[in-house]
Order: structure tokens, then C-alpha cells, then sequence
């Protein structure tokens, strides 16, 4: 009976080690939250704060970092200070303690808008046609499937930074450098590949025969593509857009390449942000908090697709 009563399933973990399982996952969680934290903590700090040594842990918070972000400013002497009227806002006033004055909207906007324009115009194009490639790699006899197919993710295997120059020189002929098109359509070329690859899997695990008691019923292929199979293959697109939608909105090499004014993002902008005297790095600090939301709020809200997408398919009765 004792033996009996010790043994256990292979399957359901024992009490002991969903405990150690739950220490590792809470250790690890706020490991890889320090950097965010420290982020976020520099962007409400002064800038003597910033770079103080050791570092500050308790201080007096300030918006000077976002008003920063968000503005231009210029130094003016005490005297023209003081004969202005009163400050209107945080940041004019903030602004006026440092005997300067606000000139204008900084450039952070434009970039930021860019960075969503670009991002998700590219991830909406690589799932789309990722989605159709995927569907057609899976439900069609096409020739050589497995040679195209180690082709395409053979593209996400070169290193972006060898094809940088030819496609500088290519977009330059064709006047695409500097342009929002211009650059959703490389992140789509890059995505793609990983989109077809992610898709088929999924689509795979689809039953045809689904599909085919929608025809019977009536239904064209492309009825029974759009009314059967994309609804079953949701999760799937959720976690692929994720993935993709990551890749678009993190890139550096390419942004900073290709994009000098109009169609730059918020990546090679950020770093340079330049206050008085260096680097401005409660305004970086700040620019990279507010560059983290959208992200962070489309992979919340995709959370439950993304876990079902992860898993689909890993449990077979």
C-alpha cells in the first residue's frame, strides 16, 4: 500500500516540482524584467540624475525626460526668461529652470507614426501573402515543393547586412530609399519567408476534409479557403504576425540604411536624441519606453492566440 501510495504520474507533475518550476519562471520573469524597470526609471530621472555614479535608486522623479522627447529647446539668457509670461505646462516649465525655452515639436512623432506605418503595413502583407503560399504549399502538388520551400527559409538565413549595399544601390535606382513603401516592402521580403514557414504547419494540421464537405455543400475553393480554413488557422496568423510584427518594429540595420528624413523609424532615431552637453539619456530612456507599448499591448492582446498557435499541433489524441 505504501508503494502504492507514493507512486505517481509521469504526466502530472508532482507538488515539489510545479514549486521549482514556479521558482524558475518568477526568477527568470524578473531577471528579464531589470532592464525594463531600469529603463523606465532612467526616463522619470533629471539628467544629473541619469548619470550619476553610483547610481540613483531613490530620487526625486521628473517629466523632464518626455519634455525633452517631445520638444525642442533652445537657450536663451536669464533676463529674456524672465520677461516672458508665465509658463504654460509641466515642460515650459520644467524647460525655463534651465534657462531655456521651448521651440517647437521635436521630431519623435513623425518617427514614432513611421515606425507603426511601416511595422504593420509590412506584418498585414507578409501574412497575407504568407497565408496564401502556405495554404497553397499544403492543400496543391506543386513541383519541387520541398526545393522552393528550403529556398524561401533559406532567405531567412542570410545575415541582412550582406545584401545591405546591392539593396542601398537597387532602391536608390529605383527611388524608393527614404520611402515608407519602400521599406514595408523589404520587411515583407524578409517576413514572408518566415510566414510561409510558420503557416504551413499550421494549415497542415487542418483536416482536408473540412474543405471538401464545404465544396460538396457548394462552396468554391476560395469560399471553403476563407469560411473554413481561415477561422481554423487564427491562432496560427496571430502568432505569426507576432513574430513578424517584432522583427519589423525592433529593425535597425535597414532603417538606419535606407532612411535618413521622411521614412525613418524610431529605432536609429532614438539614439540619437542629443541634450546639452551629450546625450540625453532620460529622453532616450523615454522615447524607448513609449517605443515598447505598442508591442507590449498588441502581444497582450494576442496572448491567447499566441499560446494556442505555440501548441497547436503538439498534442495529438
Amino acid at each position: 500500500m505504501s508503494a502504492a501510495n507514493s507512486a505517481h504520474s509521469v504526466v502530472v507533475p508532482s507538488p515539489s516540482s510545479k514549486r521549482i518550476a514556479g521558482t524558475i519562471v518568477v526568477l527568470y520573469a524578473l531577471i528579464t524584467l531589470i532592464p525594463l524597470v531600469w529603463i523606465f526609471l532612467t526616463s522619470i530621472k533629471s539628467p544629473p540624475d541619469s548619470i550619476s555614479y553610483p547610481p540613483k535608486i531613490v530620487f526625486t522623479p521628473s517629466l523632464e525626460g518626455y519634455c525633452n522627447l517631445f520638444t525642442t529647446r533652445t537657450r536663451q539668457t536669464p533676463d529674456y526668461i524672465a520677461s516672458l509670461p508665465a509658463p504654460v505646462g509641466a515642460c515650459d516649465e520644467v524647460t525655463r529652470k534651465r534657462n531655456m525655452v521651448i521651440a517647437g515639436p521635436s521630431n519623435f512623432v513623425p518617427r514614432f507614426v513611421n515606425s507603426l506605418v511601416i511595422a504593420f503595413g509590412s506584418t498585414f502583407l507578409a501574412v497575407f501573402l504568407g497565408t496564401l503560399a502556405a495554404y497553397g504549399f499544403s492543400r496543391f502538388k506543386v513541383p519541387l515543393a520541398d526545393d522552393l520551400l528550403f529556398f524561401i527559409l533559406s532567405t531567412r538565413m542570410m545575415p541582412p547586412i550582406a545584401v545591405a549595399i546591392p539593396i542601398y544601390l537597387m532602391y536608390r535606382e529605383l527611388g524608393l530609399s527614404d520611402t515608407a513603401v519602400g521599406m514595408i516592402l523589404l520587411y515583407t521580403a524578409v517576413n514572408v519567408s518566415l510566414a510561409v514557414w510558420l503557416l504551413k504547419g499550421f494549415i497542415d494540421e487542418i483536416p482536408r476534409e473540412y474543405e471538401e464537405a464545404a465544396m460538396i455543400d457548394g462552396y468554391t475553393r476560395l469560399q471553403a479557403f476563407r469560411k473554413v480554413v481561415l477561422p481554423q488557422a487564427t491562432t496560427g496568423i496571430a502568432a505569426t504576425a507576432i513574430f513578424c510584427l517584432i522583427f519589423a518594429w525592433n529593425e535597425y540595420a535597414f532603417a538606419a540604411l535606407l532612411t535618413s528624413g521622411e521614412a525613418q523609424t524610431a529605432p536609429p532615431f532614438i539614439p540619437t536624441i542629443i541634450g546639452e552637453g551629450g546625450q540625453d539619456w532620460p529622453a532616450v530612456a523615454a522615447g524607448t519606453t513609449i517605443f515598447l507599448i505598442p508591442i507590449l499591448v498588441f502581444t497582450i492582446l494576442l496572448r491567447k492566440q499566441l499560446l494556442r498557435g505555440i501548441t497547436f499541433g503538439a498534442v495529438r489524441k
